[in-house]
């Protein structure tokens, strides 16, 4: 008699929920990744733009170049603040879908330890009934030799 486990297809089912939420997980951290990066690059170019200038600054710069710079150190500074808000929801977003993962995995784990006791409850049931059934067995063969 062949051992089956009576949830089996619960226990598939969680299994591709986990899955699924394994795969928004990691499509939400690669979000979150793409954001973060192009957050950096932003800021790296504002830095480097304000570096350039105070050095031109020393040299001497023409006023109309020093708007023009400023002009653009404020479109990136408003291209900055978008994306620290995107990054955030991404964040937020990639937290969120953690939380979810872990709880399937939670469940997952349930299933999967209800599988173990059956099935040890199980061999233990089947051990049982064989070591009966070889008592039964050798009682016949004593009865046989007596007769």
């Amino acid at each position: 008699m062949a051992y089956h486990f009576k949830f089996k297809k619960v226990l598939t089912v969680k299994e591709r929920e986990k899955d699924e939420a394994l795969d928004m997980y990691n499509q939400s951290v690669k979000r979150f990744e793409e954001t973060a990066n192009e957050l950096y690059s932003l800021m790296k170019k504002k830095e480097d733009l304000e570096t350039y200038q105070s050095e031109r600054l020393v040299v001497g710069l023409p006023v109309l170049e020093i708007r023009h710079h400023q002009h653009f150190v404020h479109n990136l500074e408003k291209s900055i603040d978008h994306f620290q808000k995107v990054v955030i929801n991404a964040r937020n977003q990639m937290s969120y879908y953690q939380e979810r993962l872990m709880e399937k995995n939670t469940e997952v784990k349930k299933f999967e330890i209800m599988k173990e006791k059956s099935e040890l409850a199980f061999l233990t049931e089947m051990k049982q009934a064989e070591g009966k059934q070889m008592d039964d067995i050798s009682i016949q063969q004593f009865m046989n030799r007596e007769n």
